[in-house]
Order: C-alpha cells, then sequence, then structure tokens
C-alpha cells in the first residue's frame, strides 16, 4: 500500500468511527456540554467537519487562510445528520485532493503555518489532521461518560 493510500485509509477509519460514535449520541444529549465555556456535543461534531474543510483550503494555500469564513456557520444545528450531509461534499474534496497527490509531495510541500508555530510536511499536516479528529473523539466520548450516556464502542 502506498503512503497516499495509507492516508486516505487512515482518514475515512478515524471518520467511520466517530460517525459511528456521533449518531450514537441521543438526541437529548447532543446540547449537553460540561461546562458554559465548553462546545456542546452537536458542537464539536461541527468544529470537527468544519476543522477539516479549513485544513483542506490551508493544504491548497500551502499555508494559514488570512480569512476563512466558515460555510457551517450559516447552517442552523441541528443533527448529526444534517451536519454530515452539508459536509460531504466538502469531505468528497478534501479526499480527491489528496488522492492527487504524489508521494514525493507527502515530504516536499511545505504547509507554512508560522502564524501559530509550525511548518510541515504535507504528509505529515495530512496526519494531524486525522490526529485532530481522534482527539475530538476522546473527548467526545468523555461527554458522554460525564453526561452518564452510554457509550458504544469504537474498537470494533
Amino acid at each position: 500500500m502506498k503512503s497516499i493510500e495509507l492516508i486516505i485509509l487512515n482518514l475515512e477509519e478515524v471518520r467511520r468511527r466517530n460517525i459511528k460514535l456521533w449518531t450514537s449520541i441521543p438526541k437529548g444529549t447532543l446540547h449537553w456540554k460540561p461546562d458554559d465555556k465548553a462546545m456542546s456535543c452537536l458542537e464539536m461534531v461541527r468544529h470537527v467537519l468544519d476543522s477539516e474543510h479549513y485544513y483542506h483550503l490551508s493544504i491548497k494555500n500551502q499555508g494559514s487562510l488570512p480569512v476563512y469564513e466558515s460555510p457551517f456557520e450559516k447552517q442552523p444545528l441541528i443533527s448529526v445528520e444534517a451536519e454530515l450531509n452539508f459536509a460531504e461534499p466538502y469531505r468528497r474534496d478534501f479526499l480527491e485532493t489528496i488522492i492527487s497527490f504524489s508521494e514525493d509531495d507527502l515530504s516536499n510541500i511545505k504547509i507554512d503555518r508560522s502564524n501559530i508555530g509550525y511548518i510541515r510536511d504535507l504528509g505529515d499536516m495530512l496526519l494531524r489532521i486525522a490526529y485532530h479528529e481522534s482527539v475530538h473523539t476522546g473527548q467526545l466520548l468523555d461527554y458522554l461518560r460525564t453526561a452518564g450516556v452510554p457509550r458504544i464502542s469504537v474498537w470494533d
């Protein structure tokens, strides 16, 4: 398996497990949050989806965006399904962009986010995107534990 294929597999596997988790959240818990400064469960789902779109654009830009207007902000927070449906074309474009890269691109293309403290190879950046989503998976599992909601196993 080539590096690009492994990166796609990792991104798809992380998302598959998240969809399993996200769709298991009871409707009455979607707007729960552990404190007033935290994101709600549904806001966290949106954050993951919107962040992926931002990361996609920053990869295409080879660095941070000077201005980012989120297409997600104008959408009402209704349900996990609505969020996933809205994000689907952005996700498809993101994966198509990754598939378009060569193996050499993974180490030769630099993503300059020095404004927040780093410059990374494209391959590193793509792995960081999956890691970001995975961190929020753990955070959301903790939310559900704290709220006393049964959690599904993401370890299938």
